[in-house]
């Protein structure tokens, strides 16, 4: 239970973290590398309370990563393609959706603000990006109560309704459009009512600063970008 309370990492690591995850899952990393920087966004998941969603991506992830490895080079057909879908989707979209999920669902938007007025980030870029941290949780809650109110009306997403998609689209399509323009509308006018775009200095009741765990984070993924980099610096000049 400490463990959790005291897992809090400051928003700047959160971002540095997932856009370093961004660059690298995309390349050619060797397995060791990505093994360490894919278990980042595990240790904050587990550790911040959401203990299933750790479990289900650790457990696909290396799934995926069996397949790859075992699996793939003596698979052919129709079956090796799809096995190569799932496996490179899983293994290089996965890690940054679940650091994404994981710093959008635990940094409040007044963390955001005044961690970013710290590092001296400008007005123009705060603001649309923590409206963008309440946007997307308001959306999903949204999205949840029009499936609840679809399923109490015996119209939910199912096989069955997916064989009538004009009823889809008006029933369920159009009202979430309709709200997450809503949202947007409403979250913005919250920003501006709140002063978000006033010129002068902000005082903020939240002390945010780096902690052991923050650098102790960093310093692996700096680690095993400083890696990735030599060997492909290595590379190239071989080449």
């Amino acid at each position: 239970m400490g463990l959790e309370l005291n897992f809090n990492l400051d928003p700047r690591t959160k971002i540095i973290i997932l856009a370093i995850l961004s660059f690298m899952v995309f390349n050619d990393v060797s397995l060791y590398i990505s093994g360490i920087l894919v278990l980042i966004p595990f240790i904050c998941l587990l550790f911040s309370n959401h203990k299933k969603s750790a479990l289900i991506y650790i457990v696909v992830y290396v799934l995926a990563k069996y397949i790859q490895i075992y699996i793939l080079p003596t698979a052919t057909g129709l079956t090796a393609i799809i096995l190569i879908t799932f496996s490179y989707t899983v293994s290089r979209m996965m890690p940054i959706l679940m650091m994404g999920y994981y710093t959008i669902t635990s940094t409040k938007v007044s963390e955001f603000i005044s961690s970013m007025e710290k590092s001296n980030i400008p007005k123009y870029i705060v603001i649309p990006v923590s409206v963008v941290f309440r946007y997307i949780p308001s959306v999903f809650e949204e999205i949840k109560s029009i499936t609840n109110a679809m399923k109490m009306r015996g119209f939910g997403l199912t096989a069955k309704s997916l064989k009538n998609p004009l009823k889809l689209i008006e029933f369920y399509m159009i009202p979430i459009l309709i709200s997450a323009v809503k949202t947007a509308d409403e979250l913005s006018a919250a920003s501006l009512t709140r002063g978000l775009s006033n010129p002068e200095p902000r005082t903020h009741l939240l002390e945010i600063k780096l902690t052991k765990l923050d650098y102790t984070l960093l310093a692996i993924t700096f680690i095993g970008f400083g890696i990735y980099a030599y060997n492909f610096l290595r590379g190239v000049l071989i080449a």
